[in-house]
């Protein structure tokens, strides 16, 4: 066979996004952005060993409605990389690895997910 008559392989626009491919791909991505998530938590830390007058500063600055915003999109990626942690262990034990389980355990991820988020929000008053 002549390189010309290769087959092409299949690449992403071709494939249709499925519940499992999507959920995965957000569980890498949410990986990442928690790490950068902990450059607050060091300047917190930071603040908090500089002294009470550093770490009011810092406070004032977190009760901005743009790091409020950060502080929710972080607790919501945490929550989601926690509970799409979970559902990889499950899978390791061999359950729910049928498609439609799959699926179903994918969405409960992402509503768990939302509602444990929103809790957290409340609970800490970030609305």
């Amino acid at each position: 066979m002549k390189k010309n008559n290769l087959p092409i392989s299949p690449h992403l626009q071709i494939y249709k996004p499925q519940i499992t491919s999507i959920l995965s791909i957000s569980h890498r991505i949410t990986g990442i952005a928690l790490n950068f998530s902990l450059i607050i938590i060091v300047l917190g830390l930071f603040c908090l060993t500089l002294g009470e007058k550093y770490f009011t500063y810092f406070i004032f600055i977190m009760s901005s409605i743009p790091l409020k915003i950060i502080m929710f999109l972080t607790i919501l990626g945490f929550c989601y990389h926690f509970l799409n942690g979970i559902r990889h262990i499950i899978w390791d034990f061999g359950l729910f690895l049928e498609n439609k389980s799959s699926a179903i355990l994918g969405y409960l991820v992402v509503a768990l997910s939302m509602i444990s988020s929103v809790a957290i929000a409340l609970v800490l008053e970030l609305f």
